[in-house]
């Protein structure tokens, strides 16, 4: 498969996944509470420096400061499990409608519910290994940044599967990541397809929604046009991040030989392509 085919099965691929939203705009719920709690968590963090003595912030913060690191830890930890809770939730969702049930809000949130401890010790690996790498980056110099960088994206493809591993399979999270790496070794190869086309959507995206909703803000007043900006920027990464999300259950579901609707054999299996 050429270049130019991967780009053409990936937007295939992420339109697939659009029409799934576009059948289910409930979906489209789940991010936006995990973007809302994500907000929440950072203004929580914001008005707790806000409100203590600048001073004692400014020592904190020092990247010499051990409670710097497990402030960054904590924070690491809210985060993902946030994050994967309410992804879980969507995954199984969309798992219900590719099984040809209408899935309901509480079908996702009670799933999720269900798994919670798997979702927290999770988050604990994943706030781990993001912590290790944050304080190498900051220890090393420019080519410990590149090869941090480099051990970081072999971390986000060997994770790629890793949700909803943690949904369907009684696994530990250390051996989800192995599970979910041998999934992307054995069948699918080492390189993401889609991604192309979910860049494309975002660019475009902001091109014809957040651009023109900055344009008709400023009209009104500079801080029309940030808050309008802003809602366009979040209406698009939304709606894409629900789109990779339902792509991920879809793609796991057909690797576990389920069936299901909107996605052919032949999208599926040029999510991604082998190295020859």
């Amino acid at each position: 498969m050429n270049t130019f085919d991967r780009m053409g099965n990936g937007w295939k691929i992420s339109m697939a996944g659009f029409s799934v939203i576009r059948k289910n705009k409930q979906l489209l719920v789940f991010p936006i509470l995990s973007g809302a709690v994500m907000l929440l968590i950072i203004a929580t963090f914001i008005f707790a420096m806000l409100g203590s003595d600048f001073g004692q912030v400014q020592h904190l913060l020092d990247n010499g400061n051990p409670m710097r690191y497990f402030i960054l830890f904590v924070y690491y930890l809210i985060s993902y499990f946030v994050v994967v809770f309410f992804n879980m939730a969507l995954i199984h969702c969309a798992r219900l409608y590719f099984q040809g049930k209408t899935p309901t809000i509480s079908d996702g949130l009670n799933f999720s519910m269900s798994r919670i401890g798997v979702i927290f010790s999770w988050a604990l690996v994943a706030a781990t290994v993001g912590l290790i790498l944050r304080s190498i980056q900051e220890k090393v110099g420019i080519v410990g940044k590149i090869i941090t960088g480099l051990v970081g994206l072999v971390w986000s493809v060997a994770t790629f599967f890793v949700v909803p591993v943690l949904a369907y399979e009684n696994l530990r999270p250390i051996d989800a990541v192995k599970r979910s790496a041998q999934i992307m070794r054995e069948k699918w190869g080492e390189s993401i397809g889609a991604g192309f086309s979910l860049l494309v959507f975002n660019l475009l995206g902001l091109l014809l929604v957040a651009v023109p909703l900055f344009f008709i803000g400023s009209l009104i007043s500079t801080l029309a046009s940030m808050i309008l900006a802003f809602l366009g920027v979040l209406i698009v990464t939304t709606i894409s991040s629900a789109a990779q999300t339902i792509f991920i259950s879809a793609a796991y579901l057909k690797i576990n030989n389920e069936e299901i609707e909107g996605f052919d054999d032949d999208t599926i299996d040029g999510l991604f392509y082998r190295k020859d």
